[in-house]
């Protein structure tokens, strides 16, 4: 297709998604991909951009302004789903190599573009405008500006890895790379990413009147090259750029133990490349590294995680589509401390109006504090200006009585996991509410259909399950109760994403589904260490599996008290394979609950900060100090292995969650079950049910009857099949 664009021309439609729009000597080049939210760069798309720039290289006008016609969406990206579909790594190279010739194509255009960025713009679309001459952004908070490929397990591969640093300097540039950041506004305005910062109403006129400003001076180029201030950061740019580098990649394996290859590629990359002269050879150094990392498993891994949390934001948690969530605009918590005040801030900080109460005011002012201390993190990185914090933190009152719970939309119920106190508390709280309130019970493990004795309208009861610390973990367990209405479901779902979290709705049972996954792991843990093994080496052949900490300082953080408690729970519902460690009964008799009281299994100083392993533990349980080798590969598999055969009964028998995606997604998010192996099934089915029964089989045999394959596993491994 070829089409004359011409000076002062109306408008010209070269795709319904790419249009040229004539604005004098100005190009208004706008991006609306047709029949999706976002725009992406997808091989089709790439096509046309590449047939427009050749117009506009033919065309008499004298500078382009690139803008988006969709909702706080620059460019989003490339097309992931052809990411996902690589599977070859010099065809992975080749698609990579393509694209940075079009993106090449807009860097070399004979006119200065000026990019006009409102809303995300985010890998291919971060490398797109890195080939502009120049960059206007919105100081819109949805306007971010970042490279996350490595969280898809890939590298920038449309030339960001060469063009980042030197638009912004080696070490901004490293920052974002391998963390996978984003800039926003004043941040992005700052490392001189951007070059000014407007509000979104102006953007467009902003732009157009800055076009025609470097036309009235001439129209040149401009190919914008960072500067380092000061004799230090000269040195770093230049003659330290070696340690520099070497220092990246030294936290980098340390942060993830050489299991994510993306990273690791992008440093050899950057340090190839960054200086060079010669673009094309540069490009083709990324091009390579990029086909390389897109055919792992790795990536594919990543990827599916990424469909899986993306696909959250579609559904509702219920099968009828007809089914809309209702309306909330105030939320009441009932109990406040630490867990109840971290709630309260998550749901002020998403503009809810927040009540907390709680039977003295000592704590309520703990439950103030935790919203506090998460707001004054917040500011002291910039992320809130000092209005919005004073904003926020009013949206959050509290107090000993039920002022305010009567018109609350949704109570949330985080007192002391006992259920008789729980039920009591509930059964007095309705007296204050609408009757048509939703209530929902932070509860770990307990009963949500026992609880919901208690309310006289169990349609409108809810589990609402928060992982620790509230503002970190993006994990929501959503109970259904037997009685629970479709309403409430979807409500409390709903509720959910917009405090930016993620649900995933399970049946009521013993542990619901992480704690009860998460249980035999840790039970199994403190078996090794009765077996003469120490706390450095079990807790060490898990980080090395991938687990963000170790099996022992996991029960530290969740409080020895409570994970004995919640075991003990599990021992009566399932029996023998249950069955809790008679060490670990010790180990919480003896007064140690973990973090919280500063004595664990690790110490802990007075900000909970752990200082090493308590070594007085082996004395006080009647240890031997270990020096008894620990088989790494036969521990993991004890203990993962065990969470495996417990998913199966889960899963296939007592059918807690609808798919295998719901496990997967709720020990990653829950537990940090390492991403890049895809979650505990996708690990299983890698696996293979086969193998991991006959390894079941060999541990029950010379072990204990714990271990015992459970009749799920052993009929899939029967046949060979997968969870998937």
């Amino acid at each position: 297709m070829s089409l004359e664009i011409q000076k002062n021309a109306t408008a010209t439609h070269f795709d319904d998604s790419l249009k040229i729009v004539g604005r004098g000597d100005i190009a208004i080049l706008e991006f609306d991909l047709k029949g999706d939210k976002v725009n992406k760069l997808s091989s089709p798309i790439m096509a046309r951009l590449s047939q427009v720039l050749d117009e506009l290289n033919s065309s008499t006008f004298k500078a382009v302004v690139v803008i988006s016609r969709k909702d706080r969406i620059f460019i989003a990206g490339a097309d992931i789903e052809e990411i996902k579909n690589l599977k070859n790594p010099q065809i992975s190279q080749e698609m990579a190599t393509m694209g940075q010739k079009i993106i090449s194509k807009l860097e070399d255009l004979k006119i200065p573009v000026i990019a006009a960025i409102n809303g995300a713009c985010l890998g291919g679309g971060c490398e797109f405008v890195l080939s502009c001459d120049y960059r206007i952004a919105t100081d819109d908070p949805s306007t971010q500006i970042g490279l996350p490929e490595v969280k898809l397990g890939v590298i920038p591969g449309f030339g960001g890895c060469v063009r980042l640093p030197r638009v912004i300097g080696l070490q901004a540039a490293l920052d974002i790379i391998l963390a996978g950041k984003s800039a926003f506004g004043k941040k992005a305005l700052k490392l001189g990413l951007v070059d000014e910062l407007v509000p979104a109403p102006i953007l467009e006129e902003r732009a157009i009147a800055f076009a025609a400003d470097i036309i009235a001076k001439g129209g040149k180029k401009r190919r914008k090259k960072f500067q380092p201030k000061g004799t230090m950061n000269i040195l770093l740019e230049t003659v330290l750029r070696g340690m520099v580098l070497k220092k990246a990649r030294e936290m980098t394996l340390k942060a993830t133990r050489g299991h994510y290859p993306a990273p690791i590629k992008a440093i050899e990359v950057i340090k190839a490349t960054y200086g060079m002269g010669d673009r094309e050879k540069a490009l083709a150094i990324e091009a390579k590294g990029f086909g390389e990392v897109a055919a792992t498993d790795v990536s594919k891994h990543l990827i599916n995680l990424f469909y899986l949390t993306e696909g959250i934001k579609k559904q509702t948690g219920v099968a009828d589509p007809n089914i809309k969530p209702l309306e909330i605009s105030k939320i009441a918590v009932l109990g406040a401390g630490t867990m109840g005040g971290g709630i309260a801030q998550l749901g002020a900080d998403k503009n809810y109006t927040v009540r907390m109460k709680d039977i003295n005011n000592n704590a309520i002012a703990l439950g103030l504090q935790a919203a506090q201390k998460i707001w004054d993190k917040d500011l002291g990185k910039k992320k809130l200006t000092t209005y919005q914090y004073q904003q926020k933190f009013s949206k959050i009152s509290g107090g000993t009585n039920y002022d305010g719970f009567g018109n609350a939309d949704v109570i949330i119920e985080a007192i002391v996991e006992d259920m008789d106190i729980k039920k009591k508390a509930l059964a007095e709280t309705y007296k204050y509410c609408k009757s048509d309130v939703i209530i929902a019970t932070n509860t770990s493990s307990l009963s949500v259909n026992e609880m919901a004795t208690a309310v006289p309208r169990p349609e409108n009861f809810i589990g609402m399950h928060f992982f620790n610390p509230v503002d970190k973990m993006p994990l929501i367990e959503v109970v259904r109760g037997d009685k629970t209405s479709d309403q409430t479901v979807a409500t409390i779902f709903n509720l959910c994403k917009k405090m930016g979290k993620i649900p995933v709705v399970m049946k009521d049972g013993p542990g619901f589904l992480v704690n009860r996954l998460l249980l035999p792991y840790l039970n199994e843990a403190v078996y090794l260490l009765g077996e003469g093994h120490s706390v450095e080496d079990i807790d060490k052949a898990f980080l090395n599996f991938g687990m963000p900490m170790g099996p022992l300082h996991l029960i530290d953080e969740i409080g020895i008290d409570v994970a004995i408690k919640v075991a003990k729970g599990f021992h009566k519902s399932f029996g023998e394979r249950a069955k809790p460690s008679d060490l670990m009964i010790k180990i919480a008799n003896g007064g140690r609950l973990g973090k919280k009281n500063r004595k664990g299994i690790y110490k802990y100083d007075e900000r909970g900060k752990k200082q090493g392993v308590d070594q007085s533990i082996y004395k006080d349980l009647d240890l031997k100090v270990p020096t008894k080798k620990l088989d790494s590969e036969e521990a993991v598999q004890r203990c993962i292995y065990a969470m495996i055969n417990e998913a199966a009964l889960a899963f296939h028998e007592d059918r807690i969650v609808k798919r295998a995606e719901d496990v997967d997604l709720s020990m990653i998010m829950g537990t940090g079950f390492p991403p890049f192996r895809g979650g505990l099934l996708k690990y299983a089915d890698t696996i293979g049910t086969e193998n991991i029964v006959d390894a079941l089989e060999e541990f029950a045999s010379k072990i204990g009857s714990r271990f015992t394959p459970s009749v799920p596993l052993k009929s899939m491994a029967k046949t060979q099949r997968k969870f998937y």
